[in-house]
């Protein structure tokens, strides 16, 4: 597993860029930005610290899949933790075993730091080797539509 970063510089407050990517106002904002990796992307579960969270979307079958994760941490317009321990296939929760090895233990870090309006978003993941080019052509586009939607 490689540990990957991305940043990008967004005009607008730490508050708003937290609120619009976690879609505290409203959960559209959170599937616009993640449609990117996804055009069904949502999830199901609190942004509370130690909340059990679904990060979900249908495949181009219709069969619901995702992520199985707990928020490690959450200080509100400052850091964002995220744990993935498990994957979901339909209804089943799977924790163990070799597709979940690859990504057990994984952490997807978002930290926020405002400076005179503009708000420095920085993401550092984990990723399994197999989906580093993926993630290195999504992320920046996804980071680019959540720029547009804080922005607003």
């Amino acid at each position: 597993m490689k540990k990957i970063q991305y940043k990008k510089d967004i005009k607008a407050s730490a508050e708003k860029v937290y609120n619009t990517m976690l879609g505290m106002e409203t959960i559209k904002t959170y599937e616009q930005w993640t449609a990117e990796f996804n055009p069904t992307s949502t999830y199901e579960g609190s942004w509370e610290k130690g909340s059990k969270i679904y990060f979900v979307g249908t495949d181009e079958n219709g069969k619901r899949g995702g992520m199985v994760s707990e928020i490690a941490d959450n200080v509100p317009f400052q850091f964002v933790s995220i744990r993935h321990y498990g994957i979901l296939d339909g209804e089943n929760e799977i924790t163990e075993g070799p597709e979940v090895e690859k990504w057990a233990g994984s952490l997807e870090n978002y930290d926020l730091q405002e400076h005179n309006g503009v708000t420095t978003l920085t993401v550092e993941t984990d990723v399994a080797d197999d989906y580093l080019d993926y993630f290195n052509t999504t992320w920046p586009k996804a980071l680019n539509r959540l720029k547009e939607l804080a922005e607003k």
